[in-house]
């Protein structure tokens, strides 16, 4: 907890006790189902809490707005982005049952009533609509845009035209490459927001509709 109000040091009373129960109820979830590598579960404030939050040091989401995390896993990056945005609508996705059931568990146990979990996939979702998309290692950029394309709002009310923002290692230029030359595409090195030598190699990317 002591790094998230590192970087976070405006933090309510109420969401810096959410942030401290996370550690306790992934580490109790995951002794029943693996929610999270068991080698991370000790370092779930940097490598999952704290990585899911560099998305908010890109953008910051406004009151309102529809957020949708697709291939949600255990709730990242969805639930940190929830607790840090209270008043943003986060609907969080996933075609695994169990990881949906621990997610639900971890938003009523939080109280977090800006957030819904689903068990299913993108195409799915039909009428529903999206300002962002956010992901963490789910697939490949152009996948990604074929899934949700149809999910983005046209209606533009953040600060950036909506789209796709990713989180991403590896060779984040080729996969940008494989978009074309029609999608407009930025990357930033997470490492640049918090410099921890786990993020020197991870990507906040954001890919306009």
């Amino acid at each position: 907890m002591k790094i998230i109000k590192k970087y976070f040091p405006n933090l309510t009373a109420e969401q810096e006790e959410q942030f401290e129960k996370l550690t306790t109820l992934y580490s109790e979830w995951n002794e029943k189902i693996n929610v999270v590598s068991r080698k991370d579960i000790e370092n779930l404030d940097v490598r999952h809490v704290l990585h899911s939050l560099s998305i908010a040091k890109f953008m910051n989401f406004i009151p309102g707005g529809e957020i949708l995390d697709l291939g949600t896993g255990g709730g990242f990056p969805g639930i940190p982005l929830a607790i840090l945005f209270p008043e943003t609508n986060f609907t969080l996705v996933d075609s695994r049952g169990k990881k949906i059931v621990v997610v639900q568990a971890v938003i009523e146990a939080l109280g977090l009533k800006n957030v819904k979990a689903i068990h299913g996939r993108a195409e799915e979702l039909k009428g529903q609509k999206f300002d962002f998309v956010v992901t963490r290692a789910v697939a490949r950029l152009p996948q990604l845009m074929t899934w949700i394309h149809k999910l983005i709002s046209l209606k533009q009310q953040h600060a950036i035209p909506n789209g796709l923002i990713a989180l991403k290692g590896g060779n984040i230029k080729a996969e940008i490459k494989e978009l074309g030359k029609k999608a407009y595409a930025e990357h930033y090195k997470v490492y640049l927001f918090f410099p921890e030598e786990f993020f020197e190699e991870k990507y906040v990317v954001y890919v306009q509709r």
